[in-house]
């Protein structure tokens, strides 16, 4: 016999069988946190070296669970006994391993679950493992090899099946696929060629882990891995690509005896759309290009027009004959064209409230016209609606007054931390030096590193040479030009494969964090936190009446609204700033650039699979607010556009997440639909009451002493008065001594603000309708 330790250092590996991409995701990060080796492999690498657990898909093509327990004691080259069956309950339901099944050696563990349920799991079955006898250890097997086509080869073979596409011989199109893995080419001075062949022998593995029975890999000359996946559809590619490329960016690469994760590019082509088999690989290495602008593992499908890396998507116009001639120059917008473009704005605010007015009160003289009159109805559910909002409000603030801090102490010392600050330079270099000075004034007991990831449209060498003087000077900044960004979501892309913090802090770069936040952060992260919201603070709310109003409106969202509806619905969001992030779940998340607020996709992406985001309204970081009505049109236009694209996405999938209780569903149809239906329902009263009074005859000869009519108005009407109290209540102590501040916020809102609030909501309908996706910054100025 011999004993359990005696054989541990050997048995230090976890092999993995018969899962999909989307459950690998899930099990390989937690586990290699935890100190195991990862394989990933089939049936026949069981005897291949001692393991120490074996974990299983409830269903293996040609093998149940149960007959995989008994190969693994017919191997008998392993001190493990054990076997850990992973899948949904309905799977498992399915499957024919129990924990009755035998008495011993198989458990079963619902997917999805808690990072700490799985490693809990699995190191209950090591530590229990039976000691059995070793009958003759083999040599510990090498990685296995994959077979790798060459280019040409993987050419020659993409061209006959474009043959067939052309005969109509294909049940469906074919597709070619650029993988490009972007960190790997820090590694080719230091590597030999044996070793960049490890790194494609592991992305092979997880190619085939959930790919198509008959597609071919191949190395290309470009760096790259090249796929050719035949039968198949756009849409079955993209959910298949997304799955691998969450896979890869999770995924420990072993390579020289460490282990380093590579973030996946990836791009591809429809055979049947292209020439030929070369033009195709051509097609989706240039969709691969386009993907490496976001680095935000969204696979990128080929489109006419795509130029090469480094420039802008710019679709071509089709041409409409072979004719030489120059194309004629586009007519001069007309005078009245001109004052459109220039009154964009004032129309559109004109033409949506004309649509939430005047059509909804037609439509009740219609409806009258022919012995229907809705205007009872309508107003009853208007009524609804209203007390349902006010309510939900002075809920928030309610449940807002009780303080809740994390644990006094973290639950494991205090790990590495890392900052990416976001910039856009050349508005932000007036007030971008002070803002990596307060970062690195930071008072945390770990090694905290400072990312400024900025893009700029041109050179500035005296303000670059400052920040690289400064990252000089302080070995733990880095002023990191992504030259191929045009948004805040493409910057904290690049800086993320460089970050070393075991949890991740995202700053715009005008914020000012409080000295204790980062340890503050780990507090409630190392207690179960996946993301820990901050207290955004105005600190130039002196500087403009603006900036006075928003100072007041920002400790409403941050000291009331978020905290409040966090504890109401059980789930909080993530606002773009002072956030922290555990960073395997922002690498895995990353940012979209396409969407106009990339925070909350961020957000409602974690949170439909189930992740925990806290809202601290004690976790503070100053920032600077628009002196202008201009500047605030302009952010808070693209913010409400940015949340209507956020409530079209993610409505349904939120309400079809198995992740999300009935309470965090409720709360999601408050916080995506309802938020973009009240701004037309705000306004409903007054076409009622038009109606009305066209009904009756003139407004004398309304009842206005209807008793639902004067309760719901009065309640109505003390949620705005009830709301300052709570933030007068909650407010930042800088803010708070302010007093004036708060009755001017009550005068704006009321008379002013928050109907145009509402204007900016069903403008931003209308935007987003017309196809607008301008994104305008803020200006800065320095403070």
């Amino acid at each position: 016999m011999v004993s359990q330790n005696s054989t541990l250092a050997d048995a230090e590996h976890l092999l993995l069988i018969g899962f999909d991409s989307a459950i690998v995701v899930d099990l390989i990060a937690p586990l290699t946190a935890a100190g195991y080796a990862i394989k990933m492999g089939t049936p026949g690498d069981i005897a291949a070296r001692p393991w120490v657990l074996v974990l299983c898909a409830p269903a293996i093509p040609g093998m149940g669970a149960l007959d995989l327990l008994a190969a693994l004691r017919d191997a008998a080259t392993t001190t493990m006994a054990g076997l850990l069956v992973v899948g949904s309950t309905a799977d498992l339901a399915r499957s024919p391993a129990s924990p009755e099944a035998d008495g011993a050696g198989i458990q079963r563990l619902v997917w999805p679950f808690r990072p700490e349920q799985l490693v809990g799991t699995v190191q209950a079955m090591v530590r229990n493992r039976p000691v059995v006898a070793i009958r003759k250890l083999r040599q510990p097997a090498r990685r296995p090899k994959h077979y790798f086509l060459k280019e040409e080869g993987l050419i020659v073979v993409a061209q006959q099946e474009h043959r067939d596409l052309k005969l109509g011989r294909a049940p469906a199109d074919s597709f070619l696929v650029s993988i490009r893995l972007d960190e790997l080419h820090q590694y080719r001075a230091r590597l030999d060629p044996d070793s960049f062949q490890d790194v494609w022998d592991q992305l092979a593995g997880l190619v085939q882990l959930d790919a198509f029975s008959d597609q071919r890999i191949a190395i290309g000359d470009h760096g790259d891995a090249i796929l050719l996946v035949p039968s198949s559809s756009k849409r079955q590619m993209m959910r298949w690509l997304g799955l691998l490329a969450r896979a890869i960016n999770s995924h420990p690469f072993a390579l020289k005896g460490q282990f380093t994760h590579f973030s996946p590019v990836i791009g591809f082509a429809a055979l049947s759309k292209s020439r030929d088999a070369s033009q195709a690989l051509r097609h989706a290495r240039r969709a691969a290009d386009q993907a490496a602008l976001h680095m935000d593992m969204q696979p990128v499908a080929y489109q006419t027009g795509m130029l090469d890396k480094g420039k802008a998507f710019a679709p071509k116009t089709p041409a409409k004959g072979r004719s030489s001639k120059k194309a004629p120059k586009p007519a001069e917008p007309s005078w009245f064209g001109r004052f459109i473009a220039r009154h964009t704005l004032v129309w559109q605010y004109i033409f949506t409230t004309m649509l939430g007015l005047v059509v909804p009160f037609f439509i009740y003289l219609g409806m009258d016209a022919i012995g229907l009159d809705i205007s009872d109805a309508v107003y009853v559910c208007v009524v609804v609606m209203l007390v349902a909002t006010a309510l939900s409000i002075w809920a928030e603030g309610f449940l807002a007054l009780k303080r809740i801090d994390p644990p006094a102490s973290p639950a494991s010392p205090y790990p590495a931390a890392s900052a990416i600050i976001a910039a856009y330079l050349p508005n932000e270099a007036p007030i971008i030096e002070d803002t990596v000075r307060a970062f690195l004034r930071l008072q945390y007991p770990g090694q905290l590193q400072v990312i400024l990831a900025y893009n700029t449209p041109k050179d500035m060498p005296e303000v670059e040479e400052r920040l690289q003087q400064i990252a000089r000077e302080n070995p733990r900044f880095w002023a990191m030009r992504v030259g191929t960004s045009t948004s805040k979501a493409q910057n904290v892309n690049a800086a993320l494969p460089y970050t070393t913090g075991e949890f991740i802090a995202v700053f715009d770069a005008d914020h000012q964090p409080d000295p204790e936040s980062f340890r503050r952060a780990w507090r409630w992260i190392s207690h179960g936190a996946d993301v820990v919201q901050g207290h955004c603070f105005i600190r130039n709310g002196a500087d403009s009446w603006v900036s006075k109003m928003v100072a007041v409106e920002f400790e409403q969202i941050y000291a009331v609204s978020h905290p409040g509806r966090a504890r109401l619905h059980g789930f909080g969001i993530f606002g773009g700033s002072n956030g922290y992030w555990r960073a395997d779940l922002l690498r895995e998340l990353r940012m979209h650039g396409f969407m106009l607020t990339e925070d909350i996709d961020s957000s409602m992406r974690a949170v439909v699979r189930g992740r925990k985001i806290i809202s601290d309204p004690y976790l503070v970081s100053r920032e600077l607010a628009p002196e202008t009505l201009s500047a605030l049109t302009k952010q808070r236009l693209r913010w409400a556009q940015g949340w209507f694209q956020i409530s079209m996405k993610w409505v349904v999938p939120a309400l079809r997440s198995p992740d999300l209780s009935l309470r965090q569903k409720i709360g999601m149809m408050q916080l995506l639909a309802w938020r973009e239906v009240y701004p037309w329902v705000s306004m409903q009263i007054l076409p009622l009451i038009a109606f009305w009074a066209v009904q009756a005859g003139s407004l004398d000869r309304i009842d206005w002493f209807v008793p639902l009519f004067v309760v719901t108005s009065l309640f109505t009407l003390t949620t705005g008065p009830g709301q300052i109290f709570f933030v007068y209540k909650l407010a930042d102590p800088e803010i708070r001594k302010h007093r004036s501040w708060f009755w001017f916020f009550l005068f704006t809102s009321t008379f002013f603000y928050s109907g145009l609030k509402n204007a900016w909501g069903r403008m931003a309908h209308l935007k987003e309708a017309m196809g607008e996706k301008a994104w305008v910054v803020t200006a800065r100025k320095k403070v």
